[in-house]
Protein backbone atom coordinates (compact mmCIF):
# COMPACT_ATOMS: atom_id res chain seq x y z
CA UNK A 1 0.00 0.00 0.00
CA UNK A 2 1.17 3.61 -1.04
CA UNK A 3 2.11 5.94 1.59
CA UNK A 4 -0.57 8.44 3.29
CA UNK A 5 0.48 11.65 0.93
CA UNK A 6 -0.58 9.61 -2.50
CA UNK A 7 -3.27 8.04 -0.47
CA UNK A 8 -4.75 11.92 0.34
CA UNK A 9 -4.00 13.25 -2.90
CA UNK A 10 -6.08 10.23 -4.49
CA UNK A 11 -9.02 10.97 -2.28
CA UNK A 12 -8.87 14.55 -3.03
CA UNK A 13 -9.23 13.70 -6.49
CA UNK A 14 -12.19 10.77 -5.83
CA UNK A 15 -13.77 13.71 -3.89
CA UNK A 16 -13.39 16.57 -6.51
CA UNK A 17 -14.18 14.27 -9.47
CA UNK A 18 -18.04 13.35 -7.61
CA UNK A 19 -18.36 17.16 -7.25
CA UNK A 20 -18.08 17.23 -11.06
CA UNK A 21 -19.94 14.37 -11.59
CA UNK A 22 -23.23 15.39 -9.20
CA UNK A 23 -22.72 19.11 -10.70
CA UNK A 24 -22.44 17.61 -14.71
CA UNK A 25 -25.75 15.11 -14.13
CA UNK A 26 -27.74 18.67 -12.51
CA UNK A 27 -26.92 20.54 -15.33
CA UNK A 28 -27.86 17.18 -17.86
CA UNK A 29 -31.34 17.37 -15.90
CA UNK A 30 -31.90 20.61 -16.46
CA UNK A 31 -30.20 21.42 -19.48
CA UNK A 32 -33.13 24.12 -20.76
CA UNK A 33 -32.01 26.12 -17.57
CA UNK A 34 -28.66 25.88 -18.00
CA UNK A 35 -28.15 28.47 -20.96
CA UNK A 36 -30.19 31.46 -18.43
CA UNK A 37 -27.73 30.24 -15.95
CA UNK A 38 -24.28 31.00 -17.89
CA UNK A 39 -25.69 34.60 -19.24
CA UNK A 40 -26.90 35.54 -16.04
CA UNK A 41 -23.35 35.82 -15.24
CA UNK A 42 -23.08 38.97 -17.88
CA UNK A 43 -19.49 37.40 -19.05
CA UNK A 44 -20.07 36.47 -22.28
CA UNK A 45 -20.71 37.14 -25.28
CA UNK A 46 -24.52 36.25 -26.62
CA UNK A 47 -23.53 33.90 -29.20
CA UNK A 48 -21.14 31.79 -27.03
CA UNK A 49 -23.68 31.26 -24.19
CA UNK A 50 -25.71 28.17 -26.14
CA UNK A 51 -22.19 26.58 -27.02
CA UNK A 52 -21.19 27.00 -23.45
CA UNK A 53 -24.40 24.96 -22.26
CA UNK A 54 -23.51 22.51 -24.88
CA UNK A 55 -20.07 21.46 -23.96
CA UNK A 56 -20.58 22.58 -19.89
CA UNK A 57 -21.84 19.10 -18.80
CA UNK A 58 -19.93 16.74 -20.90
CA UNK A 59 -16.76 18.00 -20.12
CA UNK A 60 -17.58 18.58 -16.42
CA UNK A 61 -18.09 14.21 -16.81
CA UNK A 62 -15.05 14.03 -18.59
CA UNK A 63 -13.14 15.80 -16.01
CA UNK A 64 -14.44 13.76 -13.15
CA UNK A 65 -13.79 10.50 -15.03
CA UNK A 66 -10.53 11.71 -15.95
CA UNK A 67 -9.72 12.18 -11.83
CA UNK A 68 -11.57 8.87 -10.92
CA UNK A 69 -8.62 7.26 -12.77
CA UNK A 70 -5.87 9.70 -11.54
CA UNK A 71 -4.98 11.30 -14.32
CA UNK A 72 -2.87 14.89 -13.89
CA UNK A 73 -4.56 16.10 -17.13
CA UNK A 74 -7.54 16.13 -15.78
CA UNK A 75 -6.77 17.50 -11.94
CA UNK A 76 -5.07 20.13 -14.12
CA UNK A 77 -8.50 20.74 -16.13
CA UNK A 78 -10.16 20.67 -12.93
CA UNK A 79 -8.55 22.97 -11.34
CA UNK A 80 -9.18 25.14 -14.36
CA UNK A 81 -12.53 25.11 -14.72
CA UNK A 82 -12.57 25.71 -10.58
CA UNK A 83 -10.59 28.62 -11.14
CA UNK A 84 -12.71 29.99 -13.70
CA UNK A 85 -16.09 29.31 -11.90
CA UNK A 86 -14.56 31.12 -8.72
CA UNK A 87 -13.78 34.33 -11.01
CA UNK A 88 -16.91 34.80 -12.56
CA UNK A 89 -18.89 33.98 -9.23
CA UNK A 90 -15.80 36.98 -7.82
CA UNK A 91 -16.67 39.52 -10.31
CA UNK A 92 -19.82 39.23 -10.00
CA UNK A 93 -19.88 39.22 -6.39
CA UNK A 94 -18.17 42.59 -7.13
CA UNK A 95 -21.16 43.83 -9.13
CA UNK A 96 -23.64 43.50 -6.19
CA UNK A 97 -24.88 40.61 -8.71
CA UNK A 98 -25.39 38.20 -5.67
CA UNK A 99 -28.80 37.22 -6.40
CA UNK A 100 -28.01 35.57 -9.41
CA UNK A 101 -27.76 31.36 -9.33
CA UNK A 102 -24.16 30.29 -8.97
CA UNK A 103 -25.02 27.24 -11.10
CA UNK A 104 -22.82 24.94 -9.23
CA UNK A 105 -25.31 21.75 -9.64
CA UNK A 106 -27.94 21.96 -6.90
CA UNK A 107 -31.09 22.01 -9.19
CA UNK A 108 -33.28 21.48 -6.18
CA UNK A 109 -32.08 23.90 -4.19
CA UNK A 110 -30.82 27.44 -5.64
CA UNK A 111 -27.76 28.98 -4.69
CA UNK A 112 -27.06 32.65 -4.92
CA UNK A 113 -23.75 33.59 -5.18
CA UNK A 114 -21.28 34.10 -1.92
CA UNK A 115 -17.55 33.96 -0.65
CA UNK A 116 -17.90 30.51 0.59
CA UNK A 117 -18.19 29.07 -2.82
CA UNK A 118 -15.43 31.15 -4.78
CA UNK A 119 -13.34 30.20 -1.58
CA UNK A 120 -14.12 26.35 -1.76
CA UNK A 121 -13.69 26.36 -5.54
CA UNK A 122 -9.89 28.30 -5.11
CA UNK A 123 -9.16 25.71 -2.04
CA UNK A 124 -10.17 22.29 -4.44
CA UNK A 125 -7.85 23.70 -7.18
CA UNK A 126 -5.02 24.48 -4.75
CA UNK A 127 -5.72 20.72 -3.14
CA UNK A 128 -5.47 19.16 -6.78
CA UNK A 129 -2.45 21.35 -8.00
CA UNK A 130 -0.80 20.13 -4.97
CA UNK A 131 -1.72 16.80 -5.65
CA UNK A 132 -0.27 16.22 -8.55
CA UNK A 133 3.81 16.33 -7.40
CA UNK A 134 2.40 13.45 -4.89
CA UNK A 135 1.12 11.25 -7.47
CA UNK A 136 3.98 11.89 -10.12
CA UNK A 137 6.68 10.40 -7.73
CA UNK A 138 4.78 7.02 -6.60
CA UNK A 139 2.33 5.81 -8.53
CA UNK A 140 -0.28 3.86 -6.14
CA UNK A 141 -1.17 0.08 -5.86
CA UNK A 142 -5.10 -1.05 -6.38
CA UNK A 143 -5.40 -1.11 -2.94
CA UNK A 144 -4.42 2.32 -1.94
CA UNK A 145 -6.71 3.49 -4.98
CA UNK A 146 -9.89 1.56 -3.96
CA UNK A 147 -9.06 3.26 -0.36
CA UNK A 148 -8.85 6.90 -1.84
CA UNK A 149 -12.14 6.14 -3.66
CA UNK A 150 -13.93 5.64 -0.35
CA UNK A 151 -11.75 8.20 1.05
CA UNK A 152 -13.01 10.47 -1.18
CA UNK A 153 -16.69 9.54 -1.20
CA UNK A 154 -16.71 9.96 2.36
CA UNK A 155 -15.12 13.24 2.19
CA UNK A 156 -17.37 14.55 -0.69
CA UNK A 157 -20.81 12.60 1.55
CA UNK A 158 -19.49 14.81 4.69
CA UNK A 159 -19.21 18.14 2.50
CA UNK A 160 -22.49 18.03 1.64
CA UNK A 161 -24.04 17.36 4.87
CA UNK A 162 -22.13 20.19 6.23
CA UNK A 163 -23.44 22.40 3.41
CA UNK A 164 -27.19 21.06 3.95
CA UNK A 165 -26.49 22.18 7.86
CA UNK A 166 -25.59 25.27 6.61
CA UNK A 167 -28.89 26.04 4.24
CA UNK A 168 -30.95 24.73 6.63
CA UNK A 169 -29.97 26.72 9.23
CA UNK A 170 -30.17 29.75 6.88
CA UNK A 171 -33.86 28.89 6.31
CA UNK A 172 -34.51 28.72 9.90
CA UNK A 173 -33.16 32.23 10.67
CA UNK A 174 -34.79 33.57 7.85
CA UNK A 175 -37.90 32.72 8.77
CA UNK A 176 -37.07 33.63 12.10
CA UNK A 177 -36.67 29.79 13.37
CA UNK A 178 -33.42 30.23 14.55
CA UNK A 179 -32.46 33.59 16.17
CA UNK A 180 -28.58 34.18 16.05
CA UNK A 181 -27.71 32.10 13.01
CA UNK A 182 -26.98 34.72 9.87
CA UNK A 183 -26.76 33.32 6.33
Amino acid sequence: MAAVPALLALAVMAAVALLFAVAAIGKLRHRALLPGVIANYRLLPGWAVAPAALLLAPAELLVALGLLAGLAPAALAAAALLLVFAGAMAINIGRGRRHIDCGCGHAALRQPLGWGPVLRNIGLAMALLLALPVLAAAPADAATRLLALLAGTALYLLAGLFAALRRLAQSAASHGLAPGIKG
